[in-house]
């Protein structure tokens, strides 16, 4: 009998409940096809989810699940990997759980490259509490809390992940089942804190949002598909050129001098994140460094054993001081 697992071994008996049509259903069956391909398994795998609509991805895997607190999914993940190092840790939020309420917790994990796969669906719009605008709502969106439209500056979720120091960055498509898919084995590959940016439909408060570039009939001229180690050619004989004027990304005709993609390449990405039109999907950014749970370890004296436990140390003789110290004048006064 065949140990491997199929999609099918990830999913639960919970009864899926987003709204029909929701763009989290084709990021759902992404994911647990992904688990399967990469060989993970259930109980060593773990998703952790703030508040939203994409907070309930946890009920639906087969796996540990934590249905954690508005914005707090990184700082729980964060010690959920610490704790248990040899645990697959994901993290599901959204862009107004991660980039509004969330954004320290996120800001630090990333700063710590924390070995866990952030996924962010990105909507523009606060889709559980009945659509209001969000960080990443574009200037002039009209939702409950902005009638007149929305005047804030929005977050660019790539920028504040490299702003932050972030060494994985990936975009895809909701319904994309290939590049949703490499992405998801490659910052499942990642060791370290990978993010990507999930472009999720929205089809209740902001329908069609993205469709300036996710109609499959106008695709191949609005995509730019990343490939590491390849020319960035897209549509019908364009490709990206590097302005050394002026210092940004142009549109060309199909030539020796388009860029090729290095994913190694921070000013690049930075580049290709604000890139209009076509906008680039893939892996963006990919530039390893040791992992923050692995130096804990490795510089830990105890390589995170238990020397004492709790109830020794509360019950011992003053367990507000760490360690020996002889002569302390405020033990003695004590």
């Amino acid at each position: 009998m065949s140990s491997e697992l199929s999609p099918k071994d990830f999913a639960t008996s919970e009864d899926v409940r987003w709204c029909p049509g929701c763009g989290d259903y084709a990021i759902l069956k992404a994911v647990q096809k992904t688990l399967a391909d990469v060989g993970a398994k259930p109980e060593s795998t773990a998703f952790v989810s703030g508040i939203g609509c994409a907070a309930r991805f946890p009920y639906y895997v087969n796996s540990y699940g934590f249905h954690t607190i508005h914005g707090r999914a990184p700082a729980v993940a964060t010690g959920l990997k610490l704790a248990n190092p040899d645990l697959d840790v994901w993290v599901v939020t959204g862009d107004g759980d991660g980039l509004s309420i969330g954004g320290n917790h996120l800001m630090h994990a990333l700063r710590r490259n924390v070995d866990l796969n952030i996924l962010l669906f990105n909507n523009e719009i606060y889709g559980l509490t009945k659509g209001q605008y969000s960080p990443t709502s574009r200037i002039g969106t009209t939702s409950p809390s902005s009638p007149a439209g929305s005047i804030d500056t929005p977050v660019s979720p790539g920028q504040f992940v490299l702003g932050a120091g972030g060494r994985f960055f990936a975009r895809a498509i909701d319904t994309d089942k290939v590049g949703l898919g490499h992405v998801l084995e490659a910052v499942h590959e990642f060791k370290g804190a990978g993010f990507v940016e999930i472009f999720q439909n929205c089809i209740v408060y902001n329908q069609d949002v993205f469709a300036g570039f996710t109609d499959r009939k106008t695709a191949a001229e609005t995509q730019l598909r990343l490939q590491h180690g390849e020319p960035m050619r897209f549509g019908d004989g364009k490709g990206i050129r590097f302005n050394h004027e002026t210092y940004s990304l142009d549109v060309v005709d199909d030539n020796d001098d388009v860029l090729v993609h290095d994913e190694t390449n921070a000013v690049i990405a930075r580049l290709l994140i604000d890139l209009a039109a076509p906008v680039a999907l893939g892996v963006i950014y990919r530039q390893p460094a040791p992992a923050f749970d692995a130096a804990v370890i490795e510089h830990h004296v105890t390589g995170l054993e238990r020397t004492r436990s709790v109830r020794d140390f509360i019950a011992g003789p003053n367990p507000w001081v760490v360690g020996e110290r002889e002569n302390d004048a405020a033990d003695q006064e004590l």
